[in-house]
């Protein structure tokens, strides 16, 4: 009996060894993620501010403020869509003839949109990894405090 308790009591103590690292392995790559989300927010935001762009006053929201973020992004990009729609009378870059001079003003709004979209994008992702890496965190400081029950 004494040899079945100290080979369970040993399989317990590797165990809690294996949980208590796996939870600080995990813990550390959620920090790691959540610091590469914000450090991108922040370079994104950034150099969305740099570029001095400010909410056309026509704009459904957000009018007049400086664009710095996922929210004022996408209201530009909407606004800039319908400027271009009603500088071409609706038609968009591929319904205009080659010739007429509104399509580079349409194309030029299209590119304009995707990049303030791919800033969009680029903020949602930020905040999904931040979000991921706390709950990876937070997943992880458990796991090692379940770890160190094991062993008490």
């Amino acid at each position: 009996m004494s040899s079945t308790t100290s080979q369970t009591e040993a399989v317990v103590t590797q165990s809690s060894g294996f949980v208590k690292i796996s939870g600080i392995i995990i813990a550390v790559i959620g920090a790691i993620m959540f610091l590469g989300g914000a450090s991108t927010w922040v370079l994104v935001q950034t150099s969305l501010a740099d570029e001095r762009i400010t909410v056309a006053e026509d704009a459904d929201w957000f009018a007049g403020q400086d664009v710095n973020g996922p929210f004022t992004a996408y209201a530009e990009a909407l606004i800039i869509e319908q400027h271009a729609l009603e500088t071409s009378e609706g038609k968009t870059y591929a319904e205009l003839d080659r010739e007429d001079p509104r399509r580079v003003v349409v194309m030029n709004g299209s590119f304009l949109r995707a990049s303030l979209f791919t800033s969009v994008l680029a903020f949602g992702v930020s905040a999904m990894a931040m979000g991921v890496g706390l709950m990876q965190v937070l997943g992880g400081v458990a796991l090692a405090k379940v770890g160190k029950k094991i062993d008490a």
